[in-house]
């Protein structure tokens, strides 16, 4: 693989204000999908994707009709397009979590879009309700082109990274949740019930999300506890031995507070090749997860 496009610089310190905005609107979007869209396995029916011009909800059925909320990082607006309503857009601009979240709701009745979400962050604390969110601000457009552009790279890998297995594997797919870019691989076999955990998440969407065996590897922007965007892999259910194995590139490292191996940003960047070395970062864990849980390989891999 190879590319004509620079990785961005990606710094913590340079876009945690914005990402922390970023984060609730997507939230708010994200969860404007997950009222509309017929339900599919894992969750998958809520997710975002990487456009062309930033995030995108993909077409949503609804009443006979087609939908789409578009973000825009180019032109830096919001899109909500029905095929038979027309369209509306809204800047996106330093504005807070409240207004965003009044005015997309304003757009979407003109548009005769009727939805109800649930009205506050998951996977967040505080879980502040986004009507009344008057602190998360910042919308700086350096550091929204800046994850965006990251993303654009991140998505091209990883959709290679998923082309060589033919056994069940996600979607490359943005999970508002966490904000993270994510892909995931499953053996076919059932998975043992999961204990749940993360902040402000049912806890029979965690079950059902991780009611398979899987390995999956992702990347995440950072918070204030871990302030380095980075990848990710790991599997599920996990064993001991998963997190003993020798992986690529040597920057890579296992994490016991995480429960999974991570690769920062910025020392992949470094590289002379990055996409060469996130494929060999992914391709090292995921064949660490199937051969310490014993994946029957010749089912699922293209030969």
């Amino acid at each position: 693989m190879s590319s004509t496009q620079t990785w961005p610089d990606l710094r913590f310190t340079d876009i945690q204000e914005t990402l922390e905005t970023l984060h609730h609107w997507i939230q708010i979007v994200g969860k404007v999908r997950l009222k509309t869209m017929p339900w599919q396995n894992h969750s998958w029916h809520v997710t975002l994707y990487v456009s062309s011009k930033g995030f995108t909800t993909n077409p949503i059925p609804y009443q006979g009709r087609i939908f789409q909320i578009d973000f825009d990082f180019k032109e830096h607006r919001l899109l909500v397009e029905c095929s038979q309503a027309g369209r509306v857009e809204m800047g996106l601009y330093p504005r807070t979590v409240a207004d965003f979240y009044r005015e997309l709701f304003e757009k979407l009745e003109i548009l005769d879009i009727k939805v109800k979400i649930h009205a506050r962050p998951n996977e967040m604390e505080p879980a502040i309700p986004f009507a009344e969110n008057t602190h998360n601000k910042t919308y700086n457009r350096d550091a929204v082109e800046a994850i965006w552009k990251a993303m654009l790279k991140v998505n091209e890998v990883f959709n290679q990274f998923r082309s060589d297995f033919i056994g069940k594997a996600s979607p490359v797919h943005l999970f508002w949740g966490a904000f993270d870019l994510a892909v995931t691989r499953f053996s076919g076999k059932d998975a043992p019930l999961h204990q749940g955990g993360m902040p402000n998440m049912p806890l029979e969407v965690m079950q059902e999300a991780y009611s398979k065996e899987l390995s999956s590897a992702g990347f995440w922007l950072g918070s204030k506890d871990f302030p380095f965007p980075s990848f990710y892999a790991y599997s599920y259910p996990g064993v001991a031995a998963f997190g003993e194995q020798d992986v690529e590139p040597r920057q890579a490292f296992w994490s016991d507070e995480m429960g999974e191996y991570l690769l920062k940003y910025d020392d992949l960047i470094k590289s002379t090749n990055p996409e060469k070395v996130l494929l060999s970062f992914l391709q090292s864990t995921y064949q660490a997860a199937v051969n310490t849980s014993k994946w029957d390989r010749s089912k699922l891999e293209r030969i």
